[in-house]
């Protein structure tokens, strides 16, 4: 078998599980919603559970497109026009991908180290701290 066909259907195999992964993966985050709405009877939790997980969802299923584009144009007689157009489908999916990772955990990547670790501990130990003490008017 010729090395350009075996890569032109590993590429398609991408492509087949990046748009498996996004059809897949909205079943089960509404079935991991529905699951949390049964259980706590709360909208608001199901609605982000279901967005959480469905985020996530898109970003796997970016990840393994861009993957397909990269190999379909690597292992193709590669044109300027082609590494321009792949260029600019890896940068449009890079954006999406960055604001999907950024409204999932809500808050920008250089940030997240100040919403985990220390700065959540520091928080819980100031409010622990300042329960012991009346208010003061």
């Amino acid at each position: 078998m010729d090395t350009h066909a075996v890569f032109a259907a590993v590429g398609v195999a991408f492509e087949f599980a990046g748009v498996a992964a996004l059809a897949i993966g909205f079943v089960v985050a509404l079935v991991i919603a529905l699951a949390v709405w049964v259980r706590t009877r709360s909208g608001t939790d199901a609605f982000r559970t279901l967005r959480e997980a469905f985020g996530g969802v898109i970003l796997l299923g970016l990840e393994l497109l861009v993957a397909a584009d990269l190999i379909k144009t690597v292992t193709s007689n590669p044109t300027l026009t082609d590494a321009l157009v792949l260029g600019i489908i890896v940068l449009i999916r890079t954006i999406l991908s960055f604001s999907l990772q950024v409204e999932i955990d809500g808050v920008a990547p250089w940030r997240r180290a100040f919403v985990t670790g220390p700065e959540v501990l520091a928080r819980a130990a100031r409010k622990a701290g300042s329960a012991g003490t009346p208010d003061r008017p």
